[in-house]
Parts: C-alpha cells; sequence; structure tokens
C-alpha cells in the first residue's frame, strides 16, 4: 500500500510520521531542537541544525516503518507559526530563525496599541500583532539590527524553510501568508499592510502562495542523501501547524470548535465569513474564501510541563528508572486530589496570556493543609480556565456543536474529561497521536491524487474516538471557580506592571 510523509516541527522537537494511505500510523520519528535564549525574551534556533536534524528524523522513520523509500508518494510539512526565518539574496540563513516564543519586540507592540496600527491592522488584516508576529519581528529587526533587515531576501515561516531545504522551492501556502501581511477580505498580500508596519521596501521579500495541498517541487539529491526519500518525490507546500491539527482531526467541518491544549493554548474555528475581532485572530483557511478564526495564548500544558520540571524531579528519576510515565505516576495525586474540594486557584501565565505579555502565573487560594496534589489540580483547571477564556469568546460570534481536542493533554482521561465539565460541551478525543503530521500527509496526499481534496481523506476520528460527556453537577462547581478566577484576574490587570517591576535591576 502506498504511504505519505508528514513532518511537524514544533518548538522543541521536529517529528518525521509515515501514514498508510488508509490514516494507519506506520512510524514516527522524533529529535529534539535545542533553543538558544542568547538574552531576555530572545528565543531562537540554529536553522541549518533544525534542517539535519529533521533530515535524521526522516531517516529514522523510514527504516522504522519497514517500508521501502519508495513506497512514500508525496511529503508535506507542518511547523509552529508566526517567528521568523529569513533567507539572504543566495537563499542562506540569514541568522538564527526565530521561535514564537520571543517576545523581543514587547516595546514595538506596546507603541503601536497606543497609536492607531491596533485599529487599522484589525480592519485590514483581521487581527491585531503580538511580539512573535512576522510584522513585529521584522519592525524590531529594522530597528535593532539594519544591516541584517537590509540583506533580507525571503521572509518564510519555519514549515517555509525546511519546504525550502526539501525541494529548493521558495514560497508559502495561503494559512501562513496570512500571519500579518495579507488583506482579510482577498485574502492577498497587501501593500497597504506593509506600509502600515512601515515595512514596505519588503513587499517583494514576500514568499508566493500556494495551496497547501499542491506540488511544489520534488526532493533534491541533496535531500534525498540526507532522509534517505527517492529524489524527485513530490513536495507540497504544506501549512500552518495550528490549521494542520484541526485538519487532522476533522476540525474544519461546520460547526467544529478545535482545541489544541499543548504549549499554546489553541481554540479554533472555520467559517464562510471572516469575522473580525480582536480576540482572536482571522486568517485564511486552506480553502479560497474560508477562514480560520484563531484564540491563542502561550498559557496552556507548558505550565503544567513547567510545575512537573520544577517540583517532581525525584518522581521523574524514579519513573525513569522504572519505565514509567511521569504523568501516570502523579495521575494517583490528581485523582485523589480530585475528590476533594479546594480554594487553590492557579493561573496558567507563566509564559504569557490573553491579558498580553506583562500578565504572569500565580497561586491563589494556598494553605498549609494542601499538597502537591491540590497544585497540580489547580493547574490543570487554570489551564482548562484559559482555554474556556478564548472558547467563551468565540461562542459569541460562532454556533459550536461539537468539540475536538487534541495535544499532549488530550490523552489523559482526567484532563479530558475535565474539559468536558469547564467547557459544559461534549469533547471529543480521537485516538491519532500526530495530528498535526497527519494534517500535512492529508495536503501530501492530495497533492498527488490520492485524496479529491483534503477535507476527503481518512476519517480515522469517526470509527475511532472517546466522547467525554459533561457531568451537570461538576459543571456547576466549575462555572463558579470560573467566575472567581475571572475576577481574580481582573483585578491582577492593574498589578501586574508592578509586579512586572520587580524585575528591574537594582540601581
Amino acid at each position: 500500500m502506498p504511504s505519505l510523509l508528514g513532518i511537524d516541527n514544533g518548538l522543541t522537537v521536529t517529528k518525521a510520521v509515515i501514514f498508510d494511505v488508509d490514516g494507519t500510523q506506520l512510524s514516527v520519528a522524533r529529535r529534539r531542537t535545542p533553543q538558544s535564549m542568547p538574552q531576555p525574551r530572545h528565543v531562537e534556533r540554529d536553522m541549518s541544525v533544525l534542517w539535519l536534524e529533521t533530515a535524521a528524523a526522516i531517516r529514522e522513520a523510514l527504516a522504522l516503518s519497514g517500508r521501502p523509500s519508495d513506497d512514500i508518494k508525496a511529503v508535506a510539512a507542518t511547523a509552529h507559526g508566526d517567528g521568523l526565518y529569513l533567507l539572504d539574496k543566495h537563499n542562506q540563513p540569514l541568522g538564527p530563525g526565530i521561535l514564537s516564543l520571543d517576545s523581543r519586540a514587547g516595546g514595538i507592540i506596546e507603541r503601536w496599541s497606543t497609536g492607531l496600527v491596533f485599529e487599522k491592522a484589525l480592519s485590514l488584516t483581521g487581527q491585531v500583532p503580538h511580539v512573535s508576529a512576522p510584522s513585529a519581528l521584522l519592525a524590531w529587526i529594522q530597528e535593532h539590527e539594519p544591516t541584517r533587515y537590509r540583506q533580507i531576501a525571503h521572509i518564510l515561516s519555519c514549515k517555509d524553510w525546511l519546504r525550502y531545504c526539501l525541494s529548493g522551492s521558495i514560497g508559502t501556502d495561503r494559512t501562513e501568508a496570512s500571519a500579518s501581511f495579507t488583506d482579510v477580505h482577498s485574502q492577498s498580500y497587501s501593500r497597504l499592510a506593509m506600509e502600515l508596519y512601515e515595512l514596505e521596501g519588503l513587499f517583494d521579500a514576500l514568499p508566493p502562495v500556494t495551496h497547501s495541498a499542491q506540488v511544489i517541487g520534488h526532493v533534491t539529491v541533496e535531500a534525498a542523501e540526507l532522509t534517505g526519500l527517492v529524489a524527485g518525490l513530490p513536495v507540497a507546500s504544506g501549512l500552518h501547524d495550528v490549521t494542520a491539527s484541526a485538519l487532522g482531526v476533522g476540525g474544519h467541518d461546520d460547526h467544529v470548535l478545535s482545541i489544541v491544549a499543548g504549549t499554546y493554548s489553541i481554540n479554533e474555528i472555520v467559517d464562510t465569513t471572516p469575522h473580525i475581532d480582536q480576540r482572536w485572530m482571522c486568517r485564511s483557511a486552506i480553502e479560497p474564501t474560508r477562514w480560520n478564526h484563531m484564540a491563542i495564548s502561550p498559557a496552556s500544558t507548558a505550565n503544567y510541563d513547567w510545575f512537573v520540571d520544577t517540583f517532581c524531579r525525584l518522581e521523574q528519576d524514579i519513573a525513569c528508572a522504572n519505565q514509567q510515565s511521569i504523568h501516570v505516576l502523579l495521575g494517583q495525586e490528581i485523582e485523589q486530589a480530585m475528590h476533594r474540594s479546594s480554594t487553590v486557584l492557579f493561573h496558567p501565565y507563566l509564559f504569557g496570556s490573553p491579558f498580553g505579555d506583562v500578565a504572569s502565573g500565580s497561586f491563589i487560594g494556598l494553605r498549609g493543609w494542601h499538597d502537591r496534589g491540590d497544585m497540580l489540580k489547580a493547574v490543570l483547571e487554570g489551564i482548562s480556565f484559559n482555554h474556556r477564556t478564548h472558547v467563551e469568546a468565540l461562542h459569541d460570534s460562532f454556533d459550536f456543536r461539537e468539540v475536538r481536542l487534541t495535544g499532549g493533554g488530550s490523552r489523559n482521561t482526567t484532563f479530558a474529561q475535565m474539559f468536558a465539565d469547564v467547557l459544559g460541551l461534549p469533547v471529543l478525543v480521537t485516538s491519532c497521536d500526530e495530528p498535526a503530521a497527519y494534517g500535512a500527509a492529508i495536503c501530501a496526499g492530495t497533492a498527488v491524487g490520492i485524496y479529491p481534496s483534503v477535507h476527503n481523506g481518512p476519517r480515522l476520528f469517526d470509527t475511532d474516538a472517546r466522547l467525554f460527556q459533561p457531568d451537570s453537577a461538576r459543571t456547576e462547581v466549575y462555572n463558579k471557580r470560573f467566575s472567581i478566577f475571572t475576577s481574580l484576574a481582573q483585578t491582577l490587570q492593574a498589578q501586574w506592571p508592578h509586579i512586572e517591576s520587580l524585575a528591574d535591576p537594582v540601581s
């Protein structure tokens, strides 16, 4: 049976996943892609190392699949959105890639927010700029690294860099092109948008746009030698990972809300009409005249990972020595805490929030009799509440009747049930471990005619999924707690700048 390769590059790991054309996952290989933080708020990585690690993952996935490399009929990549990956006129990396966790452009965003830029950007592009948006990062480079700025020949996203490494083709797709510089209504690049950000000199550096499921080139001889793929293998354009994850779980269907509980809190719905609101980003979906509405903040399971890494080191060592999952080990504590009431609330704003970059995380309501299980439960609850903040915003404009949950947090049944209870909605969790890579593979298969469209790939979630129904009694409890959680966050808004000032150097 033919197979397809989907590449998914996140913020810390790059994955190569091979699927049968019926959607069955054959193999997956992962490589960590190191980040560097040369100074506060700068989060970068070496673009060449990223490609080499991705190539190594592809070679391993091929070996693990047990299939010959010529069984693969097409490949496509997806990756973290926003951030910035620049090439010079020789198509060489122009400095390190900038990740979407980067916040160096905070001062620029603050300046834009006090003028007319936000208002004009929302009307023109369907979104206000944020600290890791290409617009903000390019403005920062123009201001702080003028020599580098003058050398920019191509403005790419992460997946576009991987596509270039595979095929030698420079370009992007509709979902990625709409990150900063497209007119939300025409869905085409806008010179007015570039002028709004005072970046008009870079208009010609924007990459050409193709459909996510269009063949844009073929694996080069050089890429074939590194990856083990067959030279000449079709390469599809690929897509933004948020859109890919939703595609992988059927989240582009009408009236379906997709939630990704991963590093970012991602909550999205696709519609045939652009709905413009500052609380979400309205970007182009895969198909023309469809828009993806994405309410996002970097405030999801990264908070849980931080807690485990910081306060559960001994348990991590024990789990590793016994070849256990740390999450299973801690699950006993969480389960016990779920059966008792608690005053502990947690705001999951360690890395960002819906309230902007100045917000910070906090435990509130702690008492001397609370234990680690109570705190873990509060962390998971806080993550769910943050998703609910975004979901309620979207509910003001969209009628969704089903929620599909994916991301690392979805694999925990206690967490998935909490989502259903917190949202008061049925939550469907698919068994697909790699939905973003699967979404990329669907684009690859569509590009070479295996599927009639990206919306007609194998629907694994229809037959192999778990449905979590909300419990009305627990939903009532969570409604009260969410109200207090929200009220406290609003109260703290005035104090967060003062709290942040405590980090200023002592004179």
